[in-house]
């Protein structure tokens, strides 16, 4: 979260952040909040120097027999104790909704973001991979009819088990995820990253100290379902991200200068609700509740955060150059910069097989693979997260950054669609053969069951 510091030394800074995020909050009440606060917490110093001084009056007044003036001052105590107890309630009260109302304040934006209103308002940065592009088929055919042709994508099943949403990945197309995942852990190892394989559900303190709760707890999928009562002993979450667990490990813990920075790496499914129900094309594997990512998490020494964010960067790309995958950056503005992030760029594959969005000249479709993000504090704050520069020195709040290293389903997306051949099948980019047995083509099976049996026959 913000630092009240900050908040009081530069409260029109912040005003004019959240405007630029389109967020509404109301500050002047978290500012007088604050006041009161501040006002009460004074109050209550005062009050306690004051009784601390009657207290070592009673001593002496004793000590010199004058019992009368000994028992006014006991008097005096006990109405400066029954004041500062009001007083101690009142800052309680104050503090816990203080609280609770800063948690709704996003972070500010960086002063050289660009200010914009939506996603239209981004800047595309650069792109790479354009000037060598491989010949594609006449006509591309979008993933998910040819997951189906090929029978490596099953949705019709997946809808039948989990509700829509969800998919079987089958045969070379679950070779395809995996090999992904080998792959992407692999580079970042080479990139001086820690596996961490971390616990799936998650409780609602870690939602809150990477910034997911109270904002977006109804896009989150809680352990033992939705009609559940309030916070109690099954106060579990699946993860809709491994930044959360893996935030959270050092939560309200103290680090060593030595131990930074830390560079983690994370592969996990990954649950969100909110799949689809933003007027997003939800055909195929684009946009589903269950999907698998590798996550990068860096805690880093504020002096060294903008030079992390640039690296944070360049090694989400690295997976993709590797194969030989078109994509771009771009920079996000303040409108669509989300609630945690100071600064963030997306990394977006190049899709050629629908003609939807905004693509190259060959059309096809944009589709975001790594948001890098640097939260500054922000998370640090929410969580607890410091380190001491020197042992002797008082403990400081951390940066954290993290990128998707990267989101499986989208690439699976553009390595269908991009590496597709005019028979068919899809070549497999050199980078996963090792981890696909060799192979070098996909050429998918046959369906089973009577009803592919009944298809083939109208056929």
């Amino acid at each position: 979260m913000i630092s009240r510091q900050f908040l009081r030394e530069r409260p029109e800074a912040v005003r004019e952040g959240i405007a630029n995020k389109g967020v509404d909050v109301d500050l002047d009440r978290i500012l007088e909040l604050d006041e009161e606060w501040r006002e009460l917490k004074g109050r209550g110093d005062t009050l306690r120097h004051e009784r601390n001084e009657v207290s070592s009056r009673i001593g002496e007044l004793k000590q010199e027999g004058n019992e009368e003036d000994a028992q006014a001052a006991i008097e005096e105590s006990r109405q400066l104790k029954s004041e500062l107890q009001e007083i101690e309630e009142r800052t309680d009260d104050l503090e816990a909704e203080l609280h609770e109302a800063m948690l709704h304040l996003p972070q500010i934006p960086d002063d050289d973001v660009p200010v914009g209103a939506d996603e239209s308002e981004n800047v595309e940065v650069r792109r790479e991979g354009f000037d060598d592009l491989r010949d594609l088929p006449a006509e591309v055919t979008p993933h998910y009819d040819l997951g189906e042709e090929l029978d490596i994508l099953d949705f019709d099943r997946g809808a039948k088990v989990s509700g829509g949403g969800f998919y079987f990945a089958k045969g070379e197309g679950a070779m395809l995820e995996h090999a992904l995942v080998q792959f992407f852990l692999e580079v970042h190892r080479e990139q001086g990253y820690t596996d961490v394989f971390p616990p799936i559900p998650v409780n609602s303190t870690s939602m809150e100290g990477t910034g997911q709760f109270p904002k977006f707890v109804e896009d989150a999928y809680r352990v033992g379902g939705e009609n559940a009562d309030a916070i109690d002993d099954d106060d579990r979450w699946l993860l809709p991200t491994a930044e959360v667990p893996v935030t959270n490990m050092y939560r309200e813990e103290i680090l060593l200068d030595d131990d930074l920075p830390i560079k983690h790496q994370a592969y996990s499914p990954n649950f969100r609700r909110e799949a689809g129900e933003h007027g997003t094309e939800t055909r195929g594997i684009v946009r589903v509740h269950q999907f698998n990512k590798v996550e990068l998490v860096n805690f880093v020494r504020p002096e060294e955060s903008d030079d992390r964010f640039h690296g944070l960067l360049a090694e989400a790309e690295e997976v993709l150059r590797r194969l030989d995958l078109p994509y771009r950056i771009l920079e996000m503005c303040t409108g669509d910069l989300g609630f945690t992030q100071a600064k963030k760029y997306d990394i977006e594959v190049w899709a050629p097989g629908d003609d939807m969005d905004d693509g190259p000249e060959r059309g096809g479709r944009w589709l975001e693979v790594s948001s890098v993000s640097n939260f500054r504090d922000f998370q640090a704050r929410r969580a607890g997260l410091r380190f001491r520069p020197e042992r002797h020195e008082s403990a400081e709040y951390l940066h954290t950054l993290n990128g998707s290293g990267v989101a499986v389903p989208r690439v699976v997306v553009a390595i269908l669609e991009y590496y597709q051949n005019d028979d068919g099948t899809v070549e497999v980019p050199e980078p996963l053969r090792p981890y696909m047995g060799g192979r070098e083509v996909i050429e998918g099976s046959e369906k089973v069951g009577e009803s592919a049996v009944g298809a083939g026959e109208r056929e």
